[in-house]
């Protein structure tokens, strides 16, 4: 087992956290795990000029079914006894063989894990939405014990719409837990109500700064204080003052406190400097990601990086360590890469680890191997090869993932010779062009590249590359070769033949491991294959404090 982040990996997040993540090793934790509403989640990607849709891929079904994996997982929870024990054998009462029991069956051992990776001082925080959420936290009463609840949030993460016979639903659900009695926990403040401003803080000094002024003496209702009796600028309080003579010089020469006319000295407050109301557990000043959003990537289930902002700055503190287990799209780890905390993320799909690369790169520069660890890809032939025995849809993602292209939908016989694809543009203001991407893993010969050829043609492409895990042979080099040359119209320094690309490529799978990558006009700032994430500005928690207090 290791404890240092940060890392992604790819595969079952039970069997990694079991595997690779150490007891007590982590802060905090936030899952968004599937929610078991019966939905085919297609991935969006985002739309590229000319183009009236985005190409589509299922990532994964959010349908869980009664199988004989759900009731392996369920016996095996329930043999091992305990809390856990009897609420799924509560739930199995309640909700018999069901595909709901299938969900908490998977669940329950994943949050098992999830407990023992946790420091004394950890906490956890699930999101999910009404659907299972009463039984969630039942689960998680019967996990981390109901003393260590801590909050149920709630999340608007939409605005109002017409839901049938039924009032309309518009939030998600966030149960936070902790490992035990004292987690970390930062206060966190909202923003001050306009109405509140408006009339407390009605003073403006020479600056534009909103203050109010706020007694520095005390009131007969606190008592005399013998040790706060003092005279200060002529003038002595009948109870006292409400600091000491030093802090209270120090508020006069920071020019914090101001004199009425009839001699009544008051402590200056400004707006920008006191904290808002305590952070209220109904979030609904953090809209959900709209078609517009900057950081908008296309994942449906993608999360507003503020939110995963909040709950961090909440319950831990720079370098600590935050773990995802169904990362998906990569947003808690962005969001603890940005807050200084370190990171584990895991996922069972190599599409999401692409996705989450990508991102790390746009955002802040980072490269897989070099910044951050990723394990349980492919680093060998032989790696691939079982990986395109066991999954050839996965095999394909990797494959695709290696030189940055995205997949087609994922329907047997729809693909139409196209696995992937990548998009450029070559010269302003043009029409995207595209490569064509086919992905081999069996026996592969001339036919495949005379296929590619004709679907380069048909589709108007400027590339074609065929990947393959085997060696190509003269003919295929040689077909491959008759089809010529794309000629950029704009002069590229770093091309080989000044300009000029091969129309149809070939590259192995030793190749790609070893760094070799299509050959195209991939020019900075001109490739539109995915959406590119802005860039993100380092935060730091800021507390400011007034000096005020006995």
């Amino acid at each position: 087992m290791t404890d240092a982040p940060n890392i992604l990996y790819y595969g079952d997040n039970l069997d990694i956290m079991r595997r690779y993540v150490a007891d007590q090793s982590v802060d905090l934790v936030y899952l968004d795990p599937p929610f078991n509403s019966n939905a085919t989640y297609n991935v969006l990607f985002a739309e590229h000029p000319g183009e009236q849709a985005a190409s589509q891929i299922k990532a994964f079904e959010d349908t869980w079914t009664w199988d004989l994996s759900a009731e392996w997982s369920y016996k095996n929870t329930v043999e091992a006894g305990g809390q856990v024990s009897k609420a799924l054998q509560a739930f199995h009462t309640l909700l018999g063989p069901s595909n709901m029991l299938a969900y908490l069956a998977m669940m329950a051992p994943r949050l098992v894990e999830l407990r023992r990776a946790l420091k004394p001082t950890g906490s956890i925080y699930l999101h999910c939405d009404p659907t299972a959420s009463h039984y969630l936290k039942l689960l998680m009463d019967a996990v981390f014990d109901p003393r260590n609840f801590r909050n149920e949030i709630v999340w608007k993460r939409t605005g109002s719409h017409n839901d049938s016979k039924r009032f309309a639903s518009i939030q998600d659900t966030l149960l936070y837990y902790s490992r035990g009695s004292s987690p970390t926990w930062n206060a966190l403040h909202a923003q001050h109500n306009q109405k509140y401003v408006d009339s407390h803080y009605s003073h403006l000094d020479t600056a534009g700064r909103r203050y109010r002024l706020d007694n520095i003496i005390r009131s007969a209702s606190m008592g005399p204080r013998p040790n706060l009796a003092y005279e200060y600028q002529g003038f002595t309080p009948p109870w006292g003052w409400r600091t000491t003579r030093d802090k209270l010089e120090a508020l006069d020469a920071d020019c914090r406190l101001t004199w009425s006319k009839s001699g009544v000295p008051y402590l200056i407050r400004y707006l920008d400097e006191m904290p808002g109301p305590a952070m209220p557990s109904l979030w609904d000043d953090i809209p959900p990601i709209n078609s517009q959003a900057a950081e908008r990537l296309g994942y449906p289930t993608q999360k507003p990086e503020a939110l995963l902002e909040r709950i961090i700055s909440a319950s831990s503190n720079e370098g600590d360590v935050v773990l995802d287990p169904f990362c998906g799209c990569g947003t808690a780890t962005v969001a603890a890469q940005k807050l200084g905390r370190r990171w584990i993320g895991i996922d069972i799909t190599h599409l999401a680890i692409t996705l989450i690369k990508t991102r790390l790169k746009d955002s802040f520069g980072l490269v897989a191997g070099t910044d951050y660890e990723v394990q349980g890809e492919p680093v060998s032939v032989p790696d691939a090869q079982t990986l395109a025995a066991t999954d050839p849809w996965q095999f394909q993602w990797w494959a695709l993932g290696l030189v940055g292209a995205r997949p087609t939908e994922q329907k047997k016989g729809a693909d139409k010779g196209i696995d992937g694809r990548l998009y450029f543009h070559d010269e302003a203001g043009a029409q995207t062009k595209q490569v064509i991407l086919s992905v081999k893993a069996g026996h592969t010969s001339a036919p495949h590249v005379r296929d590619l050829r004709g679907v380069v043609e048909r589709e108007g492409a400027a590339i074609g590359v065929l990947i393959t895990m085997q060696e190509p042979t003269s003919h295929m080099r040689t077909e491959a070769a008759s089809a010529g040359f794309y000629d950029t119209p704009v002069a590229d320094e770093a091309a080989k033949g000044w300009g000029s690309y091969p129309r149809i490529q070939i590259l192995t799978v030793a190749q790609l491991l070893a760094g070799e990558r299509i050959d195209y006009p991939n020019v900075e700032g001109m490739d539109r294959t995915f959406k590119k994430a802005p860039k993100a500005q380092r935060k730091g928690a800021e507390h400011p404090e007034l000096p005020l207090g006995e």
